[in-house]
């Protein structure tokens, strides 16, 4: 095994009981790093710093992440030309943001036999939002709620 102690310096190639028995005298831990290499790297340190620095470096990966979110809209068949306009502008809000838009149009009692119409107001709001977007998922009626994805356009 190749050995590199605690301050990143080689100290040479040994067998691995050599190589545990040099890592207790200092009172550190071995802790195998490249096991694909030709001879094993092997590094000596203490293994509780070890596992702290790599969750500190797992902490910071999540934290740069960019977390995008889901936003709702729920239309109505019955909904008025103002409301659908102000929904759209909601919806270019949640986009500009970089959020999905999930639009949701809920059919109730005698609505249900409309379908061919919920789907006509449906594509309204969709003509209505001005922002480009891509849309995710295809609009489709389950049970009685139409609904669809959509999202910003550069992601």
């Amino acid at each position: 095994m190749r050995v590199i102690d605690e301050v990143g310096k080689m100290v040479g190639i040994m067998p691995t009981p050599q190589a545990l028995e040099f890592a207790r005298s200092q009172g550190l831990d071995l802790i195998e790093v490249s096991p694909k290499a030709s001879p094993p790297v092997v590094r000596i340190l203490s293994y509780d710093k070890y596992r702290y620095h790599l969750d500190k470096a797992l902490r910071q990966q999540k934290k740069k992440q960019k977390k995008i979110e889901v936003k709702g809209i729920r239309l109505s068949i019955r909904i008025g030309a103002h409301d659908l306009e102000f929904k759209a502008q909601q919806a270019q809000k949640f986009l500009a943001k970089g959020n999905k838009v999930k639009i949701e149009l809920i059919l109730r009692g005698r609505e249900r036999a409309n379908v061919d119409f919920a789907f006509s107001v449906f594509k309204k709001f969709m003509a209505s939002v001005s922002v480009e977007y891509v849309t995710e998922q295809q609009p489709k009626k389950l049970s009685n709620i139409i609904s669809a994805v959509i999202g910003p356009k550069g992601q």
